[in-house]
């Protein structure tokens, strides 16, 4: 995949990704808002419904309370007495129609508690309504004409509305002059709003107060303090223009926590799935950035391949060429020494495939790993022999101070012993000039401790988090700098960790490496 094309892809995926979560973000702030609209929208009804609930009561009160001291037996001042008459003849059937209305006010003066040696006026009014129907003349049993029976129809009522209505306007003058909290206490208050909010579905903590013309009053809840925009207030006792001295205010300290919880399901189900695309974004990112290196790595791999049998094929080719010379074909030393020398190089390619072809076995844990009785020491001493010759030609050394007390493990002597040559191998490689090794052993309780040090080129932080990976090489400028194909390491963790083993490195750039095997004693 092109760099750019790679890259276009996470831009589109992150632009995608962006737009999804800021849908869900511009969806739960609407929510939210949609939300907090509709509670006040209930405080606000709520409000409104307590304020006339509690005006209605109070009026009811005073108004009954009147009504029984006028039952009571106070004299009546005076009375007005309305009547209208209406008429109505039908000359076809000979019948005469007559409604009549009566209106009765009569006017108590009725003495109250507020106001010392003084009276309020107070209006009972009653209604009297008679429908008569008379016929024409009939004719009795004797054949005579006689006058025909009248039919009467009487309702006599109160009219409690209109009473009440010629009322108002004194309940409002004498009440008005009243302290607030002889009209209202704390706990109607208390009751009236903890039911309205309830049928509102609002079950949250609130205070309240009642405030006059700015100016708090006694009636409260506790430590009570209006704040702009964040109290609801509405008009108490207002009068028959509208007009009222006092407002309740309530707040409630718990608002946001009671709207988010309102809305906590379709929040959690939203950040749920916001948390989903997230992950598959990451994944799928992951997953790319991982393709591309595993392409990079296979393509290095296979170039590094091509190098390392490039050079045998090559090889090869020249000393069968040599072998084809008639000067040559005839001198069997010579013959002899080409003879080694493609032999050699095709033993170099076979253990080329043999480590890929291992690495492929150890992946699908189909390499037979069998474990005898073996002594560290010995296997150490051995794999020296393999590169000893090659330290020296180079013009470096290997130090060997064995000091460990306990050797023998439960291994593959042929796995552990390829495990020892390719870390000095390594240490050789990537050593400037004649290469520099130290390699020392020590015993626990329970394990054994291999140290392989070099003196070499070292590696950064990155690298060393990277280097048992397999196919991974350090890149500096020329991948053919150092031969290898990246699978030496990741073959010798393996190894270790079916062994029940640990590895690990210490480096520093420049001063060189440490690596650490622990192996598990018998």
């Amino acid at each position: 995949m092109r760099k750019r094309i790679f890259v276009l892809i996470i831009i589109l995926m992150s632009i995608a990704l962006i737009g999804i979560i800021s849908v869900q973000v511009f969806w739960i702030k609407n929510t939210v808002q949609i939300t907090e609209e509709q509670f006040t929208s209930n405080v606000r009804f709520a409000l409104a419904k307590v304020s006339e609930d509690i005006k209605e009561r109070e009026f009811r009160d005073f108004y009954d309370d009147i009504s029984e001291k006028v039952s009571a037996g106070n004299r009546l001042s005076y009375s007005d007495i309305s009547k209208f008459i209406y008429e109505k003849i039908d000359t076809t059937n000979n019948e005469k129609f007559t409604y009549s209305q009566s209106i009765i006010e009569a006017n108590y003066k009725v003495p109250t508690e507020f106001f010392e040696n003084d009276s309020i006026n107070f209006k009972e009014i009653f209604s009297k309504e008679e429908i008569i129907i008379e016929k024409g003349k009939i004719l009795d049993s004797k054949g005579g004409l006689i006058d025909a029976p009248k039919e009467r129809y009487i309702k006599v009522g109160r009219f409690d509305k209109a009473q009440k209505a010629k009322f108002e306007p004194v309940f409002d003058a004498i009440t008005s002059k009243l302290p607030i909290h002889k009209r209202v206490s704390n706990e109607e208050i208390t009751f009236r709003l903890n039911n309205e909010l309830a049928v509102r579905g609002i079950a949250t903590g609130f205070k309240y107060g009642i405030y006059s013309n700015g100016l708090a009053t006694q009636v409260k809840s506790g430590y009570f303090r209006k704040e702009a925009g964040k109290s609801y207030k509405v008009p108490m006792f207002v009068d028959a223009e509208g007009n009222s001295n006092f407002q309740l205010y309530v707040t409630f300290p718990e608002k946001k926590n009671f709207i988010l919880a309102s809305i906590s399901k379709i929040l959690v189900l939203s950040a749920f799935f916001v948390f989903i695309i997230i992950l598959a974004f990451v994944s799928a990112l992951y997953q790319l950035v991982r393709q591309k290196q595993i392409s990079e790595i296979k393509t290095d791999f296979i170039n590094n391949m091509t190098h390392e049998f490039k050079t045998p094929i090559a090889t090869i080719n020249l000393a069968l060429d040599a072998i084809k010379n008639p000067k040559i074909i005839d001198d069997k030393e010579k013959v002899l020494k080409y003879v080694k020398m493609i032999r050699d190089e095709n033993k170099r390619m076979h253990a080329q495939v043999e480590n890929v072809l291992r690495i492929s076995k150890l992946e699908k844990n189909q390499l037979d790993v069998s474990k005898e009785k073996a002594d560290v020491h010995d296997i150490i001493e051995e794999a020296i022999t393999h590169v000893e010759l090659l330290v020296k030609d180079r013009g470096g050394y290997i130090n060997v101070n064995l000091k460990a007390g306990l050797t023998e493990i439960l291994g593959n002597q042929f796995h552990l012993n390829s495990v020892i040559v390719n870390m000095l191998d390594n240490a050789i490689k990537y050593s400037e000039g004649g290469p520099k090794i130290d390699i020392s052993t020590e015993s626990t309780s329970k394990n054994i401790i291999i140290r392989v040090k070099d003196k070499g080129i070292g590696m950064s932080k990155s690298v060393q988090k990277n280097i048992f990976k397999k196919f991974y090489r350090e890149e500096s400028g020329n991948i053919h700098n150092v031969k290898g194909h990246g699978l030496g390491l990741s073959y010798v963790k393996k190894i270790i960790e079916i062994h029940q083993g640990e590895i690990y490195v210490e480096s520093e750039k420049g001063k060189g490496s440490t690596f650490t095997i622990e192996l598990p004693l018998i």
